[in-house]
C-alpha cells in the first residue's frame, strides 16, 4: 500500500496504518480479558444495577424531540413524548437517543439523567452524521471518486467537530457496503464496487471521525455498518436476502469492515439482510465467531432501526420475545427502536433462556464505550450550545466542502475540448436542476439545510458568468407545461447549453433501488429536444448511483458526473466548469451500457468462452444488446490535459520473497495541467481459484504540468497477490501473471506480465 501516495497523511491509510491503529490507545482499553475493562467505580454501578437497569443500557430509541429532517427520517408514533422518553432515561430504561435535536435537547436529557436518576449512568447521544453535519460534504461515494482517503478522513473529522459540538458522542457512519448492483439506492452511501477502495475510505473515516483521542470533545464514536453483505441484496432490492458463497464474502464484502475495525471503531450495526436463511441480527457466526473470536472486536454491535423486531416478518422469529432472544444471543449487544430489549430480557434472564453472564457482559461493553467516550468524567463534555454555534459551517468547513466537491466531479466526455468553457459564452442553463434550494445536500442529512447550500446557477454566476439564462425545462420525473418549448428557445438563443439533470435525493438512499437506473424519461425528452437545436450540450449529472445512459446524454460532446455535492455544490461545479480548478475524480464504479447489465463490476472472472475484441461473435459472453463491458467503467475519469502512457517497465521475474518495481512514464501532451490517477492492476492468469480478470492494486495521483513526464512506479509482493485458496486461508500460486499500469480498469494504458516463482 505503500504505493499510493496521495499525500503524506494519504499514505498512512495503508496496510501498516492500519495495523497500527489496531493498537491505538481507544482499542487497548478493551482488549484485555473478554473485551471489557471498566474503572471499579463504574464496575460498582454494573454491580447494582437491577435486570430493567441493565435491559435499559441496551435499548437505543429515537429522540422525541427530533425536529426538521430528522422527524421525516423517524417519523412519530406512539412512543413517548419528550418528557415521558426522560421519565424513561432517568428510570433508567433507556441507554440513549439518535437523531436529536442539538445541545439544548442533549443537555436537558443528560441533566435530568445526572440529576434524578438513581445509579446517574450517562445517556449516550448518536446520529446518522453521513457526509457532515451543519456543513454538508459531498456522499460517500462521490467522496471515494476523488480516491484521496486523506480527504475523507479530513471531511470526517471537521464532521465530528460540528457533530460532537451538538452533543452528539456516536456516529452510525460509515457504511462500508460494497456495491455492485447499481440498482441499489444505498451505493451513494458506500466507496463504490473496489475491495482496495472500500478498505482505504473505511480506515480513512473511522480516524476522521475518532480522531486520537475518543474522550475529545471533537471526537465521536463510528459504527461500522451493515454487517454484513448489505450491498448484496438479490436485484439490488433494499432490505433483500443475499445469497453467496462464503469465498465471496470473505474475498469482496467483508474486508472493508475489518478495515474499518482494525482503524479502532469501537461500534457496528448489523445488516437488516439475511445470509443463507439466517438474519444477520440472529446470526452467531457473523456477530460472534467472526467479529468476537476471529476478528477480536471489543466494541459494541448495535441492531439497525427494529431490525431485531423485523425478524418476525421474515419468518425468522415468532414473537417480539422471541426475537430478543435471539438476536441477544447472537451477539447484538443493543437494540435500536423495537424496545425489544427493554421489555423482554429481563424476563428471559429470569426463566433462564439468556445467562445472567451473557447480559452483563453486554452492559460492560456498553458502559465501556461510554467510559471511552469520557461521559463518566464528563456527561456534558460534548453539550455546549454556545460551542454548537460557533463551531457550525465556519469558514474553513465550507472551504473544506468546496474542495471535497471539486474532486468528487468526475469528467466521463468531454469531445473537442468542449470545456472548460469561457465565461463571455452565452449559456443556457436548462434541467430541473439548474438552480433552485434542492436536491444540493443529497440523501441521509439530518441536520444540514438545502437553502444554505449554493445551487448551480447562483454558482455560475458568482463566478463571473454573466450571460446566463436559467429554465428548467422539465421536473425530475414528471413534464412541466410548456417546459420543453422554453428550453429549446433559450438553447436556441445561447452559444452553449448546460443541462443538469438525473436524479433527485429522494431517489438514492435507503429503500429507492431502482429496476431502470436511467436518466427519467421527462427528462430524457428535454435533452433530446434541447439536443435537436444543434447547440454544444454539457450534461452535469446528478447521481447517487452509476447510470446507464442513453440517447442524446450518452451522445452529449461533454458529460460530468456531479452527484451530490453538498453545501458547496454551485461554486465548485463553476469551478470546474470555467477550469478555475481542473477535473481530478475517477469513478469508484462502473457505469453500464444497460441497465439490464447489473450487477455489473470491473473485477468478474473470466469466462470458458470470453468475447474477443472487434466484430461480435456468435457464442460468446455477451449481451445480446451490450458487450460484457462497462461504457464507462471503474477508474474513468478525463482531466483538462492529455495524459499518454510509455511502455510498462516489469521485471519478468518475482521471487518468491522478492520484490519487484514496475513503472510506466505518463506525459502530459496537453495545454493545461492536469492530475492523472495513475492505477496498477493485476491478473493472475492460471489459480487454484479462478480470479478476476484483473484487481486493483494500488494508485497514485501525479500533477502533471503542459508537456511534463513523471515516471510513475509501483512496488509489488507476493502478499499483494494473495487469494483465499481451497481452504478459504490466504494463499498464492507460482505462475504467471499480468500488470497494467493504466488510466481505468478496462484501459490497456502500459501492459506487462511477470512470473511468481517459487
Amino acid at each position: 500500500m505503500s504505493d499510493i501516495r496521495i499525500s503524506r497523511r494519504a499514505a498512512l491509510l495503508g496496510a501498516g496504518a492500519v495495523a497500527a491503529w489496531a493498537a491505538s490507545p481507544a482499542r487497548a482499553l478493551l482488549a484485555r480479558g473478554d473485551g471489557t475493562a471498566l474503572s471499579p467505580a463504574i464496575e460498582a454501578i454494573l454491580a447494582k444495577m437491577t435486570l430493567e437497569e441493565k435491559a435499559g443500557q441496551l435499548q437505543l430509541n429515537a429522540a422525541a424531540w427530533g425536529g426538521g429532517i430528522a422527524t421525516a427520517l423517524n417519523p412519530p408514533s406512539n412512543g413517548p413524548s419528550f418528557e415521558g422518553q426522560i421519565a424513561d432515561a432517568v428510570a433508567g430504561r433507556l441507554t440513549g437517543v439518535f437523531n436529536g435535536n442539538g445541545a439544548e435537547m442533549a443537555r436537558r436529557m443528560q441533566r435530568a439523567v445526572m440529576r434524578d436518576s438513581r445509579l446517574k449512568i450517562p445517556l449516550i447521544f448518536a446520529a446518522d452524521v453521513i457526509h457532515g453535519h451543519r456543513t454538508i460534504f459531498p456522499v460517500p461515494v462521490a467522496e471515494a471518486a476523488s480516491f484521496e482517503p486523506d480527504l475523507a478522513m479530513r471531511t470526517a473529522r471537521m464532521a465530528a467537530f460540528e457533530a460532537a459540538a451538538a452533543g452528539i458522542d456516536w456516529t452510525f457512519c460509515p457504511m462500508v457496503d460494497i456495491a455492485r448492483d447499481q440498482r441499489w439506492g444505498r451505493t451513494v452511501e458506500g466507496a463504490g464496487e473496489d475491495v482496495l477502495l472500500g478498505n482505504l475510505f473505511a480506515a480513512a473515516r473511522v480516524k476522521g471521525f475518532q480522531g486520537e483521542d475518543l474522550s475529545a470533545d471533537d471526537a465521536v464514536m463510528a459504527c461500522i455498518k451493515h454487517i454484513a453483505a448489505y450491498g448484496a441484496g438479490e436485484s439490488g432490492l433494499d432490505y433483500n436476502i443475499v445469497d453467496l458463497s462464503e469465498r465471496t464474502l470473505r474475498e469482496v464484502y467483508l474486508p472493508p469492515y475489518k478495515a474499518g475495525f482494525d482503524a479502532g471503531a469501537m461500534s457496528g450495526m448489523a445488516s437488516f439482510n439475511e445470509i443463507d436463511g439466517i438474519p444477520s441480527t440472529a446470526n452467531p457466526w457473523l456477530m460472534k465467531q467472526l467479529l468476537r473470536d476471529e476478528w477480536k472486536f471489543p466494541g459494541i454491535v448495535v441492531s439497525d432501526y427494529t431490525g431485531d423486531e423485523e425478524m418476525i416478518a421474515a419468518g425468522f422469529a415468532k414473537d417480539g420475545k422471541d426475537a430478543a432472544r435471539l438476536a441477544f444471543l447472537a451477539g447484538v449487544d443493543m437494540s435500536m427502536q423495537s424496545n425489544l430489549y427493554a421489555e423482554h430480557l429481563p424476563a428471559l434472564v429470569r426463566e433462564g433462556a439468556v445467562p445472567q453472564e451473557v447480559l452483563d457482559r453486554s452492559v460492560r461493553r456498553v458502559l465501556a464505550v461510554k467510559q471511552m467516550l469520557g461521559l463518566f468524567d464528563d456527561p456534558f463534555r460534548r453539550i455546549d450550545r454556545k460551542r454548537e454555534k460557533a463551531r457550525s459551517r465556519t469558514k474553513a468547513a465550507i472551504a473544506l466542502s468546496r474542495e471535497a466537491a471539486q474532486k468528487a466531479m468526475v469528467l466521463l466526455k468531454n469531445d473537442g475540448d468542449l470545456l472548460p468553457l469561457d465565461k463571455s459564452r452565452r449559456i443556457a442553463l436548462v434541467g430541473p436542476f439548474a438552480s433552485g434550494q434542492h436536491d444540493l445536500n443529497g440523501p441521509w442529512v439530518v441536520y444540514g439545510d438545502n437553502n444554505q447550500a449554493i445551487d448551480l446557477a447562483t454558482g455560475l454566476r458568482d463566478a463571473g458568468a454573466r450571460n446566463v439564462t436559467v429554465t428548467p425545462g422539465s421536473g425530475v420525473e414528471e413534464p412541466l407545461p410548456g417546459g420543453i418549448e422554453a428550453a429549446v428557445a433559450a438553447a436556441q438563443g445561447a452559444d452553449v447549453v448546460v443541462l443538469a439533470i438525473g436524479e433527485s435525493e429522494t431517489m438514492s438512499g435507503e429503500a429507492q433501488s431502482r429496476t431502470s437506473i436511467t436518466v427519467p424519461a421527462p427528462q430524457m425528452e428535454l435533452a433530446e429536444a434541447v439536443a435537436k437545436t444543434g447547440k454544444p450540450v454539457v450534461v452535469l449529472l446528478k447521481n447517487g448511483r452509476g447510470l446507464a445512459l442513453e440517447g442524446a446524454v450518452r451522445d452529449a460532446p461533454a458529460i460530468l458526473v456531479t452527484w451530490f455535492l453538498g453545501s458547496e455544490t454551485g461554486h465548485a461545479i463553476a469551478d470546474i466548469l470555467f477550469g478555475a480548478v481542473g477535473p481530478s475524480g475517477r469513478l469508484p464504479l462502473s457505469f453500464p451500457h444497460e441497465s439490464g447489465q447489473e450487477p455489473y463490476y470491473y473485477a468478474h472472472k473470466a469466462t470458458g468462452r470470453p468475447a474477443p475484441e472487434g466484430p461480435r461473435v456468435p457464442y460468446k459472453t455477451q449481451w445480446r444488446t451490450a458487450p460484457h463491458a462497462a461504457l464507462y467503467p471503474f477508474g474513468h475519469g478525463l482531466t483538462y490535459g492529455a495524459v499518454r502512457y510509455g511502455a510498462a517497465e516489469v521485471p519478468a521475474i518475482l521471487a518468491w520473497d522478492g520484490r519487484i518495481t514496475v513503472s510506466a512514464t505518463v506525459t502530459n501532451t496537453g495545454k493545461r495541467a492536469c492530475e492523472e490517477l495513475v492505477q496498477l492492476y493485476i491478473r493472475d492468469r492460471v489459480a487454484s481459484i479462478t480470479r478476476p480478470v484483473r484487481e486493483l492494486k494500488a494508485f497514485r495521483k501525479v500533477a502533471l504540468a503542459p508537456g511534463q513526464s513523471e515516471k510513475v512506479s509501483f512496488n509489488l509482493t507476493r502478499a499483494q497477490l494473495e487469494f483465499l485458496g481451497r481452504d478459504l486461508r490466504p494463499t498464492v500460486e507460482p505462475g504467471l501473471f499480468d500488470a497494467w499500469i493504466a488510466p481505468s480498469a478496462q484501459a490497456e494504458g502500459a501492459h506487462g506480465t511477470f512470473e511468481l516463482t517459487a
